[in-house]
C-alpha cells in the first residue's frame, strides 16, 4: 500500500498535456461472419419453434428450420468436408449428419437445435479470436510512432522504428518515449504504470533507464537508446501474451483427439447399425429407422447442455455480483486453480495515494492541522496526484485552505507559494526504507516537518486473501513492480509471506511459470498493461475492472467490475460448484446415453422412446444446471 514516487508536481499553468490514450480497437460482434449466420440461424429457429409445437401448418414453419439449418450448418459442413479430405473426420461433421439424419426421419426440431447450437459455440469461439488479437494490437498503439532525434545540434523526426541504439532521443514534456534508453540530461516525472506497475510517476535523472510507451510528465529528458525498438518492453509484452496464449493449444489439441475418435465411432457404429441388420435380411426401411434412431440417441446433446448450463448459469450469478467470466471455458479453468498470485498496485491496493501522517517538528509552533493546511495551500494549484491527496487530506479534517499565489514547481525540487505573505515550500524528502512517500514542509526556508502519504489498502484485501488461502490451502504470492519496502507493508498486512518485488513484466511470468512447471494451477490477479503477460500465462487469470487497462481486461478470464476483491474467491468457489454439477450431469447424460444405445443395439427401442429419452436427459441435465442461478449459490457452502 505504499507509494515509492517522488513529491515533485508540475504548476498549474504550465502542466504538462496529457498524452491522449490509444484508440481502442475493438471488434465488433457482428462484424464476425460466424456471428451473423448464428444470429440468423437462432432468430429462425426460435420464430419456427412456437409453430411448430403450436401445430401450425408445415409450411408455415419448415421453411424457417431450412433458414436454420442453412444459416448455421453450412459453414461446419464446408470444414467438415475439407477435414475429409485431409483424411480426418471432427464432431462438427458428426452433427451436421445427425442433424440432417433427424430430419430424414421427421426430428426436424432436433436437428436444428444442434444447428443452433453449434453455430452459436462457433461464433462465441470466433470473437474470444478477435479480441485477444485486438487487445495485442491496442498494445503497440502505446509506443509513439516517431521520436525526436538529435544530431549534430539539430532536430529531426524519424519513425521510432528506425531509431538505432546509440542514438540520442529528444522527450518533451507530455510526449510517450520511443524507445527503452537511459537519460543523459534533464530531470522529469516518468509515468510508467504500463510498465512496472507504480501507481504514481516516478522521478527520473541522468543514468537512470526509461521504458518505450512511458509518458513523460514534466521536464523535457534527453534518452541514449540503449535498445533496439522491436526489443523494447513494450514490444516483449506483446510477445510474451501471444506465446502465453499459444501454451494453452495442447488441451484443445486434446479435445480435437477425442472429437476425431468420437465422431468416426459414432459414424463407424452407424453404419454397423444400419449394415449388419440389412445384411441378414432386415428390410431397408426397418434398418434405416433403427440407425437413424442409434445416431439420434448416441448424439452428444445431452453431454453438451451437461456442460454448459451450469457453467453459463455461474456466469449469469457471477455476472450479477460483479464478476464477469467472459466464456464457459474460463469459468472451468477457475475452478480448477490450486494457488495464486496477487499483484500490489491497484490489485491489493486502490492505487491512490493518502496522507497517513503528518510530523510537525516540536520547534515549529504548529500542531498537525497546522501543518497540513499550509501543505494543502502550496499545493492546492496543483494537478498531481500527491499534491490532490495533500489537499483531500486537509478537506476532509475540515481545514481553511489559504489562497497561494506566486505558485511554481521544477522536476525533482517540488513546488513553492507565497501563503499569508510567505514563501512556502514542498518537496520531497529521501524515505529511509522506501517505504512510504516523504515530503517536507518549510516556510522562509525553515523546515516546519513533514508528511507521509501511502497507497491505500483496500478494505477488503486481507479477507480476500484469507479466503483464497482457505480455498487453494497455501497463501497466495505477491507479485510486483514496486520495491520491497513497498511490497513487504502491503504483504504485513494483508497475511502474505511470498513476496516477489521489483519486477519486470517478464519477471512476473516467469514466477507464474515457474509455479505451473512445479504443477501447480495458477490464479492471477492484477489491473494493469504490465500484468497481462502474466494474466495470459497463468491458468486463470482475474482483472480489476474499474481501472484496469484494455489490455488486462481483454486477456484476463474474468473480471472485477466493482473492485471488489473478495469476490475473487467467491467466484472461485462457484466455479467449483459449476464444476461438480457437470461431472453430475455427464453421469446422468453418459446412463441415458448408454441406455438407450444398448436398448437399441440389443432390442427394439421405439423411435418416440428414444427421442423422449434423449430430449428428456437434455431437459434433465439442463434444469440441473440452473440451480447455480440462485442467490445461494454465491454464497460460501
Amino acid at each position: 500500500m505504499v507509494c515509492r514516487v517522488s513529491t515533485t508536481v508540475a504548476p498549474a499553468p504550465q502542466a504538462a498535456p496529457t498524452a491522449p490514450a490509444p484508440p481502442r480497437r475493438r471488434t465488433r460482434v457482428l462484424a464476425l461472419p460466424e456471428a451473423r449466420w448464428a444470429l440468423v440461424s437462432l432468430v429462425a429457429f426460435l420464430v419456427a419453434l412456437p409453430l411448430d409445437l403450436g401445430s401450425a401448418p408445415a409450411w408455415t414453419y419448415g421453411p424457417l428450420y431450412v433458414v436454420a439449418y442453412a444459416a448455421g450448418g453450412w459453414e461446419p459442413a464446408l470444414e467438415g468436408l475439407r477435414a475429409l479430405r485431409e483424411k480426418t473426420l471432427d464432431v462438427d461433421l458428426l452433427m451436421i449428419v445427425a442433424a440432417l439424419g433427424a430430419a430424414a426421419i421427421g426430428q426436424v426440431l432436433d436437428g436444428a437445435l444442434l444447428i443452433v447450437i453449434f453455430a452459436t459455440s462457433g461464433a462465441l469461439e470466433a470473437l474470444a479470436t478477435a479480441r485477444t488479437a485486438d487487445s495485442v494490437r491496442g498494445l503497440l498503439d502505446l509506443a509513439p510512432t516517431t521520436a525526436t532525434r538529435l544530431r549534430d545540434g539539430g532536430e529531426e523526426t524519424v519513425p521510432t522504428a528506425d531509431l538505432a541504439v546509440g542514438d540520442l532521443v529528444l522527450v518533451r514534456p507530455g510526449e510517450r518515449i520511443g524507445a527503452d534508453g537511459t537519460v543523459t540530461e534533464g530531470t522529469g516525472e516518468v509515468d510508467q504504470a504500463t510498465i512496472t506497475g507504480e501507481s504514481l510517476p516516478v522521478l527520473r535523472r541522468p543514468g537512470d533507464d526509461v521504458f518505450a510507451g512511458t509518458l513523460n510528465g514534466t521536464g523535457a529528458l534527453r534518452v541514449r537508446v540503449g535498445r533496439d525498438p522491436a526489443d523494447s518492453v513494450i514490444a516483449r509484452i506483446v510477445t510474451l501474451v501471444e506465446e502465453a496464449s499459444r501454451t494453452k493449444a495442447p488441451t484443445q489439441l486434446f479435445i480435437e483427439k477425442i472429437e476425431q475418435r468420437y465422431s468416426v465411432g459414432v459414424v463407424v457404429a452407424t453404419l454397423a447399425v444400419f449394415g449388419i441388420p440389412l445384411a441378414f435380411g432386415a428390410g431397408l426401411t426397418d434398418a434405416l429407422l433403427r440407425a437413424m434412431t442409434f445416431m439420434i440417441v448416441a448424439s452428444p446433446c445431452a453431454v453438451v447442455l451437461a456442460t454448459m448450463p451450469p457453467l453459463l448459469s455461474a456466469i449469469a450469478n457471477a455476472g450479477r455480483h460483479g464478476v464477469l467470466v467472459k466464456s464457459a471455458v474460463a469459468m472451468e479453468r477457475l475452478g480448477e486453480i490450486d494457488t495464486a498470485a496477487l499483484d500490489k498496485t491497484g490489485t491489493l491496493t486502490e492505487g491512490t495515494p493518502e496522507v497517513t501522517a503528518v510530523r510537525p517538528l516540536a520547534d515549529s509552533g504548529l500542531d498537525e492541522d497546522a501543518l497540513l493546511a499550509l501543505a494543502a495551500a502550496a499545493e492546492h494549484p496543483s494537478e498531481h496526484p500527491l499534491a490532490r491527496a495533500i489537499v483531500a487530506a486537509a478537506r476532509a479534517r475540515g481545514l481553511h485552505i489559504a489562497p497561494a499565489d506566486d505558485f511554481t514547481a521544477a522536476p525533482g525540487r517540488g513546488v513553492t507559494a507565497v501563503v499569508d505573505g510567505r514563501t512556502v515550500h514542498v518537496g520531497r524528502a529521501e524515505a529511509p526504507d522506501g517505504a512510504e512517500t516523504t515530503v517536507r514542509v518549510t516556510r522562509d526556508g525553515t523546515l516546519l516537518g513533514t508528511l507521509a502519504l501511502t497507497d491505500r489498502l483496500r478494505a477488503d484485501a486481507a479477507p480476500a486473501t484469507a479466503a483464497l488461502t482457505a480455498l487453494t490451502g497455501t497463501a497466495p504470492t505477491l507479485l510486483t513492480g514496486d520495491h520491497a519496502a513497498a511490497a513487504a507493508r502491503v504483504a504485513d498486512a494483508t497475511g502474505i509471506t511470498d513476496v516477489r518485488a521489483g519486477l519486470l513484466p517478464e519477471d512476473k511470468v516467469e514466477a507464474v511459470r515457474e509455479r505451473e512447471r512445479a504443477g501447480r494451477k495458477v490464479l492471477f490477479v492484477g489491473d494493469g498493461v504490465n500484468d497481462a503477460p502474466a494474466l495470459a500465462a497463468a491458468h486463470a487469470g482475474v482483472a480489476m475492472g474499474r481501472a484496469g487497462s484494455d489490455l488486462a481486461l481483454e486477456t484476463a478470464d474474468a473480471v472485477v467490475v466493482r473492485d471488489e476483491l473478495t469476490t475473487v474467491p467467491a467466484v472461485v468457489r462457484l466455479s467449483r460448484r459449476a464444476r461438480r454439477l457437470v461431472v453430475q450431469n455427464l453421469v446422468v447424460a453418459g446412463v441415458f446415453i448408454t441406455v438407450l444405445v444398448l436398448w437399441d443395439l440389443v432390442g427394439h427401442l421405439p423411435l418416440p422412446i428414444g427421442v423422449a429419452g434423449h430430449e428428456g436427459s437434455t431437459v434433465l441435465v439442463g434444469l440441473n444446471g440452473l440451480r447455480l442461478l440462485r442467490e445461494s449459490a454465491w454464497r460460501p457452502e
